[in-house]
Order: structure tokens, then sequence, then C-alpha cells
């Protein structure tokens, strides 16, 4: 706590000198544990220096890390273990997913009627790490070309620091069945697990199409939040990402005309989008700057957006499959399973910000869902923050791709368009 007590003091010095970047408060969740990160959980946001948002102390901070070695070791210590089951506290874990699959198969894991017990991966680093982001123009400069070595080098090794581990998937249609008299189509199982179910019946024709996405889906997916949450206020979709291993046509990402592409490869890694800080710095920006809006432009002054985020505000991520999924799946993790639990913070450095994702390191009751054979007509809707901190909603959720094993081995990869949307009560 003494670390949490000196950060606490260092924001409120930075504030009476007055930084240009907004700085959010230290929050922590009743319940939870401080976060496994740098500066106590404090943004580096209040290391702003100039104008740079904290870019600059982050990749310092990040070069740092690397010279340490203690990733390394990590790495060393996977690599150098004998064949087969890797011992460690959280419990037994593998290298690959098959590994792991075998392991399930001779304990005979199973799973409940709709679910399916099978591998995901979950970091074994417990530091916060580093991503420079490849908009960063740290990249193109002939000077820093060693430091851009050993930070390339460390963004492959960050998926290395990882293993495979048992869990089981509970079919989330089925959450009445496990939480009698909350239905996965309701606000209700929103607040109580981060996710939840909702029937969308799609005008958009082409969500390769990111204008055509942004004309149709956004306002589709917009009217579905307000009305799934009959006590919100305001509903903003602000982008999205398309996920199709298999598409032939040009994947190019265009972010200056709101186009995100199309990515080829799925997240299999435990993971968040947000967390305590950029929840709300993400949300700020969006409202003050407009920055990295693809969909209404927002146009609030400093006072407007103080009074907005006053009041409840929640980040949630839509994912609607262009066809039957049939092949890598789109899990949650329910928040009661993890509530007690200290994310490990993930930084993404831009040239005019410090944004915050979450890994997780395993537990055995980690609460987790599936949608098999998720429809077309289907919206998976997971938490990713909510502004209440006192315990009596969920947080946030997390979440991962995965292989599945019941699935033939000719089946096509999972096609789907994810948005992210804040909505204001």
């Amino acid at each position: 706590m003494d670390q949490l007590k000196t950060s606490e003091n260092y924001v409120v010095t930075v504030r009476e000198k007055g930084p240009s970047a907004y700085v959010p408060p230290l929050q922590l969740t009743v319940g939870q544990p401080p976060p496994i990160a740098a500066n106590g959980g404090l943004s580096y946001m209040s290391f702003d220096r100039n104008g740079d948002a904290g870019t600059v102390a982050a990749t310092e901070a990040a070069l740092r890390q690397i010279a340490e070695g203690e990733g390394q070791a990590v790495i060393d210590m996977i690599d150098n273990a004998p064949p087969g089951p890797i011992k460690t506290k959280w419990g037994v874990g593998f290298r690959s997913s098959a590994e792991c699959l075998d392991y399930i198969r001779t304990h005979n894991i199973t799973a409940p009627e709709g679910g399916v017990a099978l591998p995901l991966r979950y970091s074994i680093y417990e530091q916060p790490s580093y991503s420079i982001v490849s908009s960063n123009t740290l990249w193109r400069d002939p000077a820093r070309a060693a430091d851009a070595a050993a930070l390339r080098k460390e963004e492959q090794d960050t998926g290395r620091r990882g293993l495979y581990f048992p869990q089981i998937l509970r079919d989330a249609r089925r959450i009445a069945e496990y939480y009698p008299g909350l239905s996965p189509y309701s606000p209700a199982c929103m607040d109580k697990l981060g996710v939840s179910l909702a029937h969308c019946e799609s005008k958009c024709r082409n969500f390769y199409d990111a204008a055509e996405v942004e004309r149709v889906f956004y306002p589709e997916m917009e009217k579905l939040l307000l009305e799934f949450f009959p006590d919100a206020t305001d509903a903003l979709v602000y982008n999205h990402d398309v996920f199709d291993k298999d598409y032939k046509g040009d994947r190019t990402e265009d972010q200056a005309n709101k186009n995100p592409g199309v990515n080829a490869t799925y997240a299999y890694i435990v993971h968040n989008d947000l967390n305590d800080n950029s929840g709300r710095v993400r949300c700020r920006e969006l409202l003050t700057k407009n920055l990295r809006n693809f969909g209404r432009e927002q146009h609030y002054t400093e006072a407007q957006a103080d009074a907005k985020m006053s009041r409840r505000f929640v980040s949630i991520n839509l994912a609607k499959p262009m066809e039957t999924v049939q092949q890598n799946p789109f899990v949650l993790c329910a928040w009661p399973s993890f509530a007690d639990q200290p994310y490990i913070t993930n930084y993404r450095v831009y040239d005019d910000r410090v944004g915050e994702t979450t890994r997780f390191t395993y537990r055995p009751n980690h609460e987790w869902y599936w949608f098999p054979q998720q429809k077309s007509t289907e919206v998976s809707m997971l938490k990713c923050y909510d502004s209440i901190t006192d315990g009596s909603v969920s947080r946030w959720s997390f979440h991962s791709a995965c292989i599945d094993p019941t699935a033939p081995e000719d089946a096509p990869c999972r096609k789907n368009v994810v948005v992210r949307a804040f909505i204001f009560f």
C-alpha cells in the first residue's frame, strides 16, 4: 500500500502543476487487489513531459525492463523445462495446445451439456508488459535503430511467456441453469457476470466495407444497446474490427479513413481490452478530442465530459458472426470467478497516449462461457469496463479465442465483426 500511497501523492502533485494530459483517478475495485502494474497502477498520463502524455516515460520503462532480463528468464524456464507438463504455482501448464488437449483427455476432464473442455492460453509473466504500436515514430527513427530492435524482439517474446491450461467452457445460452432466474439476454446478467447475449438481424450486407459498417451497423448496435439497457441515456459505437483468417481481399488497415482492415489472426491469450485507467481515459479522449473515433463525432467541452462521466458509464464489446461460427470461437470469462484476482497491465505506447490492456494468470475455477455454433443473428456481449467500483456490479470480463476440438478438421475459421461502444446512464 506504500507504493499506492506514493502514487496517489504523485498524482496530486502533477495535478497541481497542471499536466497537459488527462490523468485518470487511481481506482481500485472493492475486493480486488491492486493491479500488477508500473507506478503502483498510476497511469503514465501522470508522467506527461511537455505534452507527450507519458509516452517517453513508458518507452524508457520498457527498455529498462528488457535490460533487467526477468522476461527472458521466464522464456528460458519454459524452453529448458523437461518435455511434458510444466508445473507452475497456478497449476500444470503446457507448451502446446495439443499437449494440453492430451492431458484433458487422459484425465477425463469433462464439461456439462453444451460445454467443452479445452486448452486456453494464459500469461505466466507477472510483470507489466509494453507494446510500441506500429504507428509510433520510434520505428522510423534511424537514430533509435538499436531501441527498435530490442523492442521488436520483446514484442515477439511477449507471446512466448504463456502456457496452455485446461479449462471448461459452459454454454452461455444455459446461464439460467447455473444461475436460476438469471437470463443471459438481460442487463442483470451483464451486471452480475460481465457477459450477455442479444439478437440482431442486421441490414449490413458487406462487413468488409468499413463505410457501410459505420453507416448501417453502428446505428443498429447503438439502438440494440439502448433497448438492452433501458436505464441508459446514450450509446456510442466508436470503432470495430473484422476477423477472417480465410479472407482473400485487401486486409490493409487505414485508420485515417476509419478502416480497421481485416484481421488474419485471433487473440489466443486471455486478456481484456481496458482497465481501471484506460476505461476512463478512452472515454474522455473520445468525448473531448474525438480521438480515433470511427463513429459519430463527439465535441464535448472538458466540463461537459466531467458531467457525463460523473454518472455511470460502461464499455461493451459486441461480437456478431457473419455466418455460423464453426471454429476459433470467441470465449468469455465471468466476473465473479476472478473478482479477487489482480490483473497484469499491458501498456500500448502511441506517440500521443499510453493505452492500457490487461492479462491474467490461470485459475482452475475461472468461469468460462462460449456460444457453441453461434449464429449470425446472435450477438455476444462482454463488459470491458464499468465506472462503478463498489463491488455491486461486474467491473469487466476477460476473453480469448480458442480452438474447438469438437469441430471438424476442415471447419472454416470464425468470420465476425466486433464493435466497441460506451453506454452512459
